[in-house]
C-alpha cells in the first residue's frame, strides 16, 4: 500500500533542487529505481531531517541518510565520544575519542557525502528549545535512549505537526515504528504512562549487542526515506519488535487512543512540560546535594570520614569490579533491605554510571535517610579519575 503523504512546505516538484553531474553519478542506483528516479532524488535533496542523538541509533541513521542524499541533516547532540561507545556507535572512530560527537559526525558525513548540509545543534533537547528546533525540519528520527526525551520528542512533533521515526534498543531486542499524531497514533497512544524509573535499565546498565542499533537504526532510516519519497507502506500504526537471539520479527498493530492526552478526541496537552518529573526522575530536596564527585569522595575517604559505600549494581557487575569496603545491595532489592542500613547515617550509593544510584538515593531520602548521596558518574568515573588501575566495562 502506498502512503504518499510527503509534502515540502515551500516548493512543488518544479521548484525542487536540481542534481549536479556528480550527484547523478553518485545516486545512479537510486535513479534506476522507478520508485525514486530523478524526481525522488530531488525530493531527498530538498528534505530536512532532524536526528536526535549521534549514538547507537543515530549512527546508522546519519550514515544511511547522508549516503542516500538527504539534503539537510540536523543533529542534536551534546556528548563527547567515549571508548565504550565504539562497540556500536559506528559513526565515530578511535581517533575521535574525547572529541564532541557533533564534530566527529560532521567530519565523517562530509567525507561520506559532501553534498549533504550538516546542521549541528550542540545542546540538549529540552522543553524550552524543542518546538523551535523541530519546526525547522520535515521529519524527526529519534535516536535517544531515555523515556523523558522520547516523550519530549513525541509531544514536540505532535504540536509542530511533524512525524517521527521511532526506535529503541536494549540487550538483544529492538523496536521501531513511525508516529504521527495528525494521521495516526502517537507515542503516548502506545505508552500512555512511563514505567517506574527503577524498572528501566539503560544500555550502560544492562548492555546491548553492538549490531542491534545498526539493525533498528537502519529500519528508522528506511522509514524516513519512504516518507520523503512517498512510497511503500509506512510503519505508521504498526510496531515492529525484533528479537536478535531468535532472529524473529513480530508486528503489533497500533491504534489511535481516543483518550490520548496528546492526539485523542479531547487533547489536554497543549504545551511541553517537565519530562523528567513526568517520568519520575525527581530532583532531590533543595537543601540536599544528591551527588558527590568521585574526587570529593576520594578526599573524604582519605581523611577518614565514616561513609557507607552502597553498591546498587547486580552481583555479576560486583564480581567484575567494586570499591573496597563497599556493601552490595542491588537496586531491585533495596526497598526490602532498608533495615540493613539503619545504623549508617552517611551513605554514598554508586552504580556503573550514576543512573541507578540516583534512583537509590531518591528511595533512601523518601525513606528518611537524611544523608544519602549518589556517586556522580559511578564506578566508571572512579576508574577514570581516581584509580586508573581499576578495570572498566
Amino acid at each position: 500500500m502506498k502512503r504518499d503523504y510527503w509534502h515540502h512546505p515551500a516548493m512543488g516538484d518544479a521548484a525542487l533542487p536540481s542534481l549536479s553531474h556528480d550527484e547523478v553519478l553518485r545516486y545512479s542506483r537510486h535513479l534506476m529505481l522507478p520508485e525514486v528516479g530523478v524526481d525522488g532524488q530531488r525530493k531527498l535533496k530538498a528534505a530536512r531531517v532532524l536526528l536526535v542523538g549521534a549514538g547507537g541509533l543515530g549512527s546508522p541513521l546519519a550514515l544511511y541518510l547522508a549516503a542516500a542524499g538527504v539534503g539537510t541533516l540536523g543533529m542534536v547532540e551534546f556528548d563527547a565520544v567515549d571508548v565504550s561507545n565504539l562497540q556500536r556507535q559506528v559513526l565515530h572512530g578511535s581517533s575521535a575519542i574525547g572529541r564532541p560527537k557533533l564534530k566527529s559526525a560532521k567530519a565523517r558525513l562530509k567525507d561520506l557525502n559532501p553534498h549533504v548540509h550538516f546542521e549541528p545543534i550542540a545542546d540538549k533537547l529540552t522543553s524550552a528549545n524543542a518546538l523551535e528546533i523541530v519546526r525547522a525540519f520535515d521529519i524527526v528520527a529519534d535516536g535517544s535512549d531515555n523515556f523523558p526525551t522520547r516523550y519530549l520528542v513525541n509531544d514536540a512533533c505532535a504540536l509542530a505537526g511533524k512525524p517521527y521515526a521511532y526506535g529503541a534498543i536494549l540487550r538483544f531486542e529492538g523496536q521501531a515504528s513511525v508516529f504521527d499524531a495528525a494521521r495516526g497514533p502517537c507515542y503516548r497512544c502506545l505508552f500512555s504512562e512511563p514505567p517506574p524509573p527503577e524498572l528501566v535499565p539503560s544500555c550502560a546498565d544492562a548492555g546491548v549487542l553492538g549490531v542491534l542499533p545498526g539493525i533498528i537504526g537502519s529500519i528508522q532510516a528506511l522509514e524516513v526515506l519512504k516518507f520523503i519519497l512517498g512510497v511503500g507502506e509506512s510503519l505508521l500504526g504498526r510496531l515492529v519488535v525484533f528479537d536478535a537471539l531468535g532472529m524473529r520479527f513480530r508486528e503489533l498493530a497500533l491504534k489511535k487512543d481516543p483518550a490520548c492526552p496528546m492526539c485523542g478526541l479531547e487533547p489536554t496537552i497543549t504545551a511541553l512540560m517537565d519530562y523528567e518529573a513526568f517520568c519520575g526522575v525527581a530532583s532531590a530536596p533543595a537543601n540536599v546535594s544528591p551527588e558527590v564527585s568521585v574526587r570529593a569522595l576520594a578526599g573524604e575517604l582519605e581523611n577518614g570520614r565514616p561513609v557507607l559505600l552502597l553498591d546498587v549494581r547486580e552481583p555479576r557487575e560486583w564480581d567484575r569490579v567494586h570499591l573496597a569496603d563497599a556493601t552490595l545491595i542491588p537496586l531491585g532489592q533495596l526497598p526490602s533491605r532498608l533495615a540493613e542500613l539503619d545504623n549508617h547515617p552517611d551513605i554514598v550509593a554508586y552504580c556503573h554510571t550514576g543512573v541507578r544510584s540516583l534512583r537509590a538515593v531518591q528511595l533512601l531520602l523518601s525513606a528518611g535517610f537524611r544523608r544519602a548521596r549518589s556517586l556522580a558518574g559511578g564506578i566508571d568515573a572512579w576508574s577514570r579519575e581516581v584509580d586508573r588501575t581499576m578495570p572498566r566495562y
